[in-house]
């Protein structure tokens, strides 16, 4: 596998701070908003890897999508995005409340959501639309459901295609029923996915440490993890810091199939370009924590590339010059720059001698130069003795993705110090 040693494309719009002005901004007004859950939006896929609602979109339906959130307070607002619309998107109705069950919502905690006082708004091609603040106290790691309500046909929608929860829809508006009798479609197989929503922010008397962000591809979105478990890598860290008595936001920022330096319609945006929107315009940030290459690593030569041409094998260069990227990014907001080891995938589909050697190469980088302000061994995690295999017990079969024992391990690698200075 050879290719110059040339550089990654600069990184989009990372070194331009959100204005403190600008009333979409997670962080204008006097109110500490903290972020307490994300999803980074995605173009629907012609071609995604299991079936979703995002091409065909929603006409005259309610959705029902339930999170967890990784921080509590007494108000919450939500960030919806229209990022890869090709049309205005009518929203004629949202709610949240506390879940009860699959698609049910506990009836004293349903709230209505207003933007500016109304009950519909409508989000402009490209854009973001943020609810009113709603009274509504929370705990770290509650689970909310959120209801959507659209008349009309809402074209294409903007999603998150891998939510590892299941969402629900219905036809009409049932947007204020508590009960989950009309919510009776799911997609099947359910790896579920998520729609429109962009990010869950909470505020309350509470002072907390600035979140952690994590950063990466399937690995961090959680593929392989239990379906409506939570027991991703991220949600096991959030969980061991609660159990400490360390709270602190901890945001996934993870697509599967995503690359650092090229976009492709399965795994959208390249890393490099989301980096900002995704991890640096997230409410009040502390650390990012960084796990990607591996895709770029072994889907070269990939026939779904950003311009449907097969991308060019990449080199160890490419990948450090983008990690520098992002490092640069980082530092310029204030923000820790973390990076975890790419972690083995000998025995996979994409395995070749020529990227072993990569993988290997940009570890050594991690690992000794010094560039990122701490590192976390995820690669000693699923493969402590150096073999270059995922152990067995720790991936779900496929010799790349973990399964949960393999993400509980990850977590656990993690030494609180490297989250702060």
């Amino acid at each position: 596998m050879s290719s110059p040693e040339t550089s990654p494309p600069p990184l989009t719009h990372a070194l331009s701070p959100t204005p403190a002005s600008d009333p979409m901004s997670p962080s204008a007004g006097p109110t500490a908003w903290h972020g307490a859950w994300t999803a980074p939006v995605m173009r629907p896929s012609a071609a995604p890897w299991f079936e979703t609602w995002a091409e065909s979109g929603f006409t005259n339906q309610s959705l029902r999508q339930t999170v967890r959130v990784y921080t509590g307070g007494t108000q919450v607002r939500i960030r919806f995005s229209n990022a890869y619309g090709t049309t205005p998107l009518e929203l004629n109705g949202a709610g949240i409340g506390r879940t009860a069950g699959p698609a049910a919502v506990q009836p004293d905690t349903m709230r209505t959501l207003r933007f500016d006082g109304s009950t519909s708004t409508t989000i402009p091609v490209g854009g973001r639309a943020v609810s009113d603040p709603v009274t509504l106290p929370t705990e770290p790691l509650d689970e909310l459901t959120i209801t959507l309500y659209f008349r009309g046909t809402t074209g294409p929608a903007t999603y998150h295609q891998l939510s590892m929860t299941t969402t629900y829809r219905a036809a009409g508006d049932h947007h204020r029923d508590p009960a989950a009798t009309a919510y009776t479609e799911a997609v099947q197989p359910a790896y579920g996915s998520w729609y429109y929503l962009e990010g869950i922010e909470i505020t309350g008397p509470q002072t907390l440490p600035p979140a952690v962000v994590a950063f990466g591809d399937s690995l961090t979105d959680g593929f392989g993890a239990t379906i409506d478990g939570h027991d991703r890598y991220p949600d096991l860290l959030a969980e061991r810091l609660l159990a400490t008595g360390r709270p602190r936001p901890v945001l996934n920022a993870g697509i599967g199939s995503n690359k650092l330096l090229t976009a492709s319609p399965l795994g959208g945006d390249a890393g490099l370009a989301r980096f900002t929107r995704d991890v640096l315009d997230q409410p009040r940030v502390g650390t990012v924590l960084v796990l990607i290459g591996i895709n770029d690593i072994q889907l070269s030569d990939d026939p779904l590339g950003s311009t449907g041409n097969p991308t060019p094998p990449v080199t160890a260069r490419q990948l450090v010059d983008g990690h520098r990227a992002l490092i640069r990014a980082a530092h310029h907001r204030g923000v820790r720059a973390v990076a975890a080891t790419l972690t083995p995938y000998q025995g996979a589909a994409g395995w070749t001698p020529a990227g072993e050697a990569i993988r290997g190469r940009v570890n050594q980088w991690i690992r000794t130069s010094g560039s990122y302000d701490a590192v976390v061994d995820f690669a000693r995690a699923l493969d402590p003795e150096d073999t270059g295999f995922i152990y067995t017990e720790l991936h779900i079969g496929d010799h790349l993705h973990p399964n949960p024992a393999g993400y509980r391990a990850m977590a656990d690698a993690i030494d609180f110090s490297v989250l702060d200075e």
